[in-house]
């Protein structure tokens, strides 16, 4: 369905989510990012298993995590992953952070005995869906960069004109409208200009939004776009995937009030503890 906006997947109780155990487990997932990106993965998470415990780490202490070196993020996430791990023993972690999972996501499964599921630019569905085989990939300057996404393009995108553009301003922005503060359109209207003023942007018709911050900010993107563009994100994926790999385990009877933890300060703002709790976080926690 050609310029309708973003081409969202659909969620169903799959039989991939049902509960084969009986006895009650309290485990959390734990689902870790630089900031509140992850809330977008979160959300797909409580579609599929309502039941799950959550808890919810942002790495405030760290954030940005888009214009550091690979060599501080791939120092970094391990071993804020274990400290997490021996706090909470969570049952599984979502690395939900673009940039983490292309440079960390070894090193943390290297580390930690636990299943790990990482976050993927989804080039492959957004080559797959477009008509005009050529694709956006809009994440921050570290994603992009990565030799990671070049063996995507090449894999799966291999007949399309793959076209990048890194963004901090974005992640800023993100951040700021879950804090309840107001954002200037004509910030977007750049960001996606970066994008799309490059040769051949365009014939973009689909634009991956490879940075979890950013299906946060869809509708600003939307809004101040030149024509109807298709934006797609990894979130849907990501949750069949925790559906897979928790097959047959128990959850708690009813649902469990969510955890968001920092860690450092300042503490959030009123604003951002309502959004927190608009996402089943009710509690909130530094590290």
């Amino acid at each position: 369905m050609p310029g309708t906006g973003r081409v969202r997947s659909r969620f169903s109780r799959d039989p991939i989510c049902s509960n084969a155990a009986t006895m009650s487990d309290t485990r959390p997932l734990l689902i870790f990012d630089s900031g509140v990106g992850g809330l977008s993965v979160l959300r797909a998470i409580r579609e599929l298993l309502p039941q799950g415990p959550i808890v919810y780490v942002a790495d405030n202490a760290g954030f940005p995590y888009g214009t550091k070196s690979e060599v501080e993020i791939d120092t970094r996430v391990p071993a804020l992953l274990g400290r997490l791990t021996e706090r909470y023993h969570p049952r599984l972690i979502v690395i939900a952070c673009n940039t983490a999972s292309t440079i960390a996501l070894g090193a943390a499964r290297a580390a930690l005995d636990l299943p790990i599921v990482g976050t993927v630019p989804a080039i492959k569905p957004a080559a797959e869906q477009s008509r005009t085989r050529a694709i956006g990939v809009l994440g921050t300057e570290a994603t992009v960069r990565q030799p990671y996404v070049d063996r995507l393009s090449a894999e799966f995108a291999s007949d399309c004109l793959v076209l990048r553009h890194g963004s901090a301003e974005l992640v800023e922005l993100a951040e700021a409208k879950l804090r309840g503060l107001a954002t200037d359109p004509e910030k977007y209207r750049a960001a996606l200009s970066g994008l799309l003023d490059q040769p051949g942007g365009e014939r973009i018709d689909t634009v991956v939004l490879a940075c979890t911050h950013f299906p946060l900010i869809e509708e600003e993107l939307s809004a101040v776009a030149p024509r109807p563009l298709d934006f797609i994100d990894g979130a849907a994926g990501i949750a069949r995937r925790v559906c897979v790999l928790t097959q047959g385990q128990s959850w708690p009877d009813s649902p469990v009030p969510g955890i968001a933890v920092f860690t450092g300060p300042p503490d959030p703002p009123p604003a951002l503890v309502a959004a927190l709790r608009r996402y089943g976080l009710q509690n909130v926690e530094r590290l």
